[in-house]
């Protein structure tokens, strides 16, 4: 048996790759108890077991920190709820609210400026993160599906106010790298780019768990060639999304458990303030 390998706090002649998403120990198949993600050792689900303020406080947390809900889908089916939506009032009012949400930078007709991001509608960057094309079902029904099945998951692990944060934040990277790359007057509908914030934060949570990532990273390299090499795509929104959605998943299931929170507020932000940096910098180029 090799020396240097890890092993079964319990049971210390049993080597394990698997670790308690509470407690963080090793711990071998006999001692996996399963939870919502990941799985927990005997003592943190015994120290959780109890009743009232004391087993409140010690009831087993997710990797990131957060107590285990009954509904690990609330957030997401929300989400999903707004995008179809608006998707719908978009469809039965026609093109000029579509266009009132999307994000542009800046658009200019007979030498007047109208509307944009470049003239203080910031707003569109966070309303084009809910944006889909229309009439055509294609684009949200592939949005939403992956919405549902990688949701869950994360919503379960970061807990629903950490993972609100994740999509939101990735949400407004993609807006936000899109803005500062795109041509000015190129409208977008940003909502792909929380979905890839969301597929960068699975991979980083299953490498965090030990888990196989092989589906996971086929699926993003799948997306990724879509994103370069199909037509109309913005890619920027894409591409912006996957590093802030990676970047804030990785702060949330890394941070020490002695300073998660602090740890993980900070991070959310630093990646705010790099948002809002680049919304700036465009923002004067164009003014």
């Amino acid at each position: 048996m090799n020396d240097q390998a890890v092993r079964c706090y319990r049971h210390p002649d049993r080597e394990t790759g698997v670790h308690c998403v509470r407690c963080e120990r090793p711990i071998c198949p006999e001692c996996m108890v399963s939870a919502s993600v990941g799985f927990q050792c005997p003592q943190c689900v015994s120290d959780g077991a109890g009743a009232g303020p004391q087993a409140t406080a010690s009831a087993p947390r997710t990797i990131a920190g957060s107590v285990h809900v009954s509904d690990p889908r609330l957030v997401t089916k929300t989400l999903i709820g707004i995008n179809v939506a608006l998707w719908i009032a978009v469809m039965a009012t026609g093109e000029q609210l579509g266009r009132s949400l999307e994000l542009i930078g800046r658009v200019s007709y007979d030498g007047m400026t109208l509307d944009g991001v470049a003239e203080g509608q910031w707003y569109r960057l966070l309303t084009a993160m809910f944006m889909h094309d229309t009439p055509a079902p294609t684009h949200i029904l592939f949005n939403m599906i992956s919405l549902w099945f990688l949701g869950p998951p994360l919503e379960a692990a970061l807990g629903r106010v950490r993972y609100l944060a994740l999509y939101l934040l990735s949400g407004l990277g993609g807006s936000a790298l899109t803005y500062l790359l795109a041509a000015p007057n190129q409208p977008s509908l940003g909502a792909s780019g929380a979905i890839f914030g969301l597929l960068g934060a699975t991979a980083v949570l299953l490498r965090r768990l030990k888990y196989d990532m092989r589906p996971v990273m086929a699926l993003l390299v799948l997306n990724l060639i879509f994103t370069f090499t199909w037509a109309n795509i913005a890619w920027q929104a894409h591409v912006g999304g996957l590093v802030v959605g990676t970047a804030v998943a990785y702060a949330m299931v890394h941070a020490p458990r002695g300073r998660r929170v602090l740890v993980q507020r900070l991070a959310c932000a630093a990646v705010l303030a790099v948002i809002v940096a680049m919304v700036v910098v465009r923002t004067l180029q164009l003014t």
